[in-house]
């Protein structure tokens, strides 16, 4: 059963027992909020895994809570799923703008709501393990940071020289072909030749000196990181 604890904000009373009773009968922990300055103090203070934000609040609005939260480092990667009235098209698009994931509109459905909530937390947690950290042999790999240490030395990389490492290193000893390595940095639609993958390898293994000697050509193939 899931764990996670969700804010739910909202000024209506049934509302908020409504979501919260659902949430909690799917095993989700819950705390509640009825005005825009609650919900900023108990995002800050409690850390919820995920917001459901009434738009429609007294004192600070939805959308004014909803732009404190995303530019405030300490709540900025939570996700918020906004609850709407049909006629706000224009607030939803501002909503979204500011970083809201998802938006619900009044009357919604229960069921359609944690459905909601389960598929943003997870799409959540899997944004958040793709960009873990990686340390691995003399070499640590920061995504967050855009950064890369060898024997705690930083080496400073381009982008695609950053990211073809972390491909690389977040799967050791799995042999990637070039055009893996292309569409894992830029998409399918990054047209490249094998002759840029090469040069890249070789500036990248320049860069990182010593270090250089994990990345390993598999010959007729493409490259690995050495495990």
């Amino acid at each position: 059963m899931p764990k996670e604890k969700i804010l739910i904000v909202d000024d209506e009373e049934d509302v908020l027992e409504l979501v919260r009773f659902n949430l909690e009968k799917d095993g989700y922990k819950s705390e509640t909020a009825s005005s825009g300055e609650e919900a900023i103090t108990a995002a800050k203070s409690k850390l919820p895994d995920l917001v459901i934000l009434d738009l429609m609040l007294p004192g600070i609005d939805g959308l004014e809570v909803c732009k404190k939260l995303k530019s405030d480092s300490k709540t900025e990667n939570i996700p918020i799923i906004m609850l709407t009235a049909k006629g706000e098209e224009s607030d939803i698009i501002t909503g979204l703008e500011l970083g809201a994931d998802d938006y619900i509109t009044k009357p919604f459905s229960p069921k359609v709501l944690t459905a909601r909530v389960r598929r943003i937390l997870q799409r959540h947690i899997t944004r958040n393990l793709e960009n873990a950290p990686v340390k691995i042999n003399d070499i640590s790999i920061d995504p967050a940071r855009h950064e890369v240490l060898v024997k705690n030395k930083v080496v400073e990389l381009t982008f695609t020289e950053f990211s073809l490492l972390y491909t690389l290193a977040r799967r050791p000893g799995v042999v990637f072909t070039r055009y893996q390595i292309v569409d894992a940095i830029r998409g399918q639609d990054y047209l490249v030749t094998d002759r840029a993958i090469d040069v890249q390898i070789v500036s990248l293994r320049k860069k990182l000196g010593a270090a250089g000697k994990y990345i390993e050509t598999v010959r007729g193939i493409g490259y690995k990181f050495k495990d």
